[in-house]
């Protein structure tokens, strides 16, 4: 197999989206649209498991929503009005049906259905425990070890079992859960993963992002708050706090890059965060060029920026194919190498002879950028100079992102001189910290973050009891981090 999307290979990857609606005919349909909105946030597997009252009922599969629910005899299956989803990126871990959420267990008051968007970064040692007490685990996902902590919690009712199992983990969780009392979502107290509520008619709807609101004609209610529990049943809805209350820290990479840029984010549009990105990145490194060029599809709404702000126009110098899978069979070795052609090719004819300036989201390995200056130059463009959307990604993530493990990143152990040698643009640039919050409307505080950054600067909101962050070399950490990914096959 040859992977024909060389520009998106090398981006940092969220690893799943939720979505959930209480009191919806066909919930299962609505759903199922949901999770169409929020594919871009999970493209390997996805699943729903809905509820009639009486029983429960599940489908789970490997690729892409479209094809697994979007035929009638499926979605009549998962009957009732209750329903909850999940799409799902793996990380380097074991790819298999039994890690594909939601995940359901029978407790001893009744089913129990879970869809988890983030990390625990102390599942591993969690699971130890629970496996020394007896727990039979049947996947490698770190979201089984919230069910198991439930099954074995000693408090009664749902939302004292949910509130006891999770006030035993550490690290990001955004939750909708079926549980016998009703439709549940939670997140995490410092709020690291986005979790949004809506309204349909009477339906109660919960999501990922407000895209999947957009696209079944739901209107957003708020968001779902740091450390908010909220149970949703025929006899309405209730929130809860049952953690201890913390300064929130949402991630700052999802107006980057991860979320679609037509959703709200904290109450900000994606959008517009990044074309403010853009205009900063502008004044922080200015340069003389003829063209503002886009890497596709990213790198768009802050090339605009970058365009607006410096008087440069913007031009899409690199066009993209948006009918290529993602991989295919190679006809032959000798033809290998023009795979990369069918997904992104040079606009040769504007770039020759031309002075650029290409604007992306962020460098992860490198290996990026210099297919994408090595393709400007070969195109005829007399400077390529590069500059980056995000601030230099210089640590793993271990709050539910695919990040290669520090050794890896190139940041961390190039400055941004070398770096530049290395993918051969005349220069490069990426945007500061201060200039990101800025773009965000927020005065940076270094000592109280109020977004987690730990990508770019290493402070990390939480405890990380199953991995060191902080080995320079790369060595523990690389092995860590490595332990974590092989056991996080969400």
């Amino acid at each position: 197999m040859l992977t024909t999307n060389p520009f998106d290979d090398d981006k940092l990857r969220e690893e799943c989206g939720v979505f959930g609606i209480w009191g919806a005919d066909t919930a299962s349909s609505f759903v199922a649209l949901g999770l169409h909105a929020l594919q871009h946030r999970g493209q390997e597997a996805a699943g729903i498991v809905s509820s009639d009252g009486e029983h429960y009922h599940a489908h789970r599969a490997m690729g892409h929503v479209a094809g697994n629910f979007d035929r009638d005899d499926i979605i009549r299956k998962l009957s009732g009005r209750v329903a909850i989803g999940h799409v799902r990126y793996s990380t380097t871990g074991e790819t298999a049906l039994r890690n594909v959420q939601p995940l359901f267990a029978d407790l001893s008051d009744g089913g129990f259905a879970v869809a988890h968007n983030g990390n625990l970064s102390n599942a591993m040692t969690l699971r130890k425990a629970l496996n020394r007490r007896g727990s039979i685990f049947q996947s490698t996902s770190d979201t089984e070890v919230i069910i198991h902590l439930v099954a074995t919690s000693s408090k009664s009712g749902i939302i004292d079992r949910l509130g006891d199992a999770l006030r035993q983990v550490e690290g990001a969780y955004s939750l909708v859960c079926l549980t016998p009392e009703g439709l549940v979502a939670c997140r995490d107290p410092l709020g690291i993963r986005p979790l949004v509520m809506g309204k349909i008619g009477d339906a109660t709807i919960f999501a990922s992002e407000t895209v999947a609101l957009d696209v079944i004609g739901a209107h957003y209610i708020r968001d779902v708050e740091p450390g908010e529990m909220i149970l949703v049943n025929e006899a309405g809805e209730r929130s809860f706090h049952p953690f201890a209350k913390a300064a929130p820290r949402p991630c700052i990479f999802e107006h980057v890059y991860f979320a679609r840029p037509d959703s709200v984010v904290d109450g900000t549009s994606v959008y517009e965060v990044r074309k403010n990105i853009g205009a900063e990145l502008s004044r922080e490194a200015p340069i003389e060029a003829d063209f503002v060029v886009p890497v596709p599809d990213s790198g768009v709404p802050a090339a605009l920026g970058f365009s607006h702000a410096s008087g440069i126009p913007f031009e899409l110098g690199i066009i993209r194919s948006h009918y290529v899978g993602r991989t295919f069979i190679q006809p032959s070795q000798d033809v290998r190498h023009l795979g990369v052609k069918l997904k992104h090719n040079a606009n040769s004819a504007l770039i020759k002879g031309k002075r650029i300036v290409l604007v992306d989201d962020s460098i992860v390995r490198g290996t990026t950028s210099l297919k994408i200056v090595k393709m400007m130059r070969d195109a005829g463009a007399t400077e390529v100079h590069m500059r980056i959307a995000s601030p230099p990604t210089k640590h793993s993530c271990f709050y539910g992102v695919d990040t290669p493990e520090r050794s890896k990143l190139i940041a961390s152990h190039m400055s941004v001189e070398d770096m530049a040698k290395y993918i051969d643009a005349d220069s490069l640039a990426f945007i500061s910290i201060d200039g990101l919050y800025r773009a965000l409307g927020d005065n940076r505080d270094a000592d109280r973050p109020q977004r987690c950054d730990a990508c770019f600067t290493g402070n990390y909101p939480t405890t990380l009891t199953d991995c060191d962050p902080g080995t320079d070399e790369g060595t523990k950490e690389a092995e860590m981090a490595d332990q974590v990914v092989r056991f996080v096959a969400r």
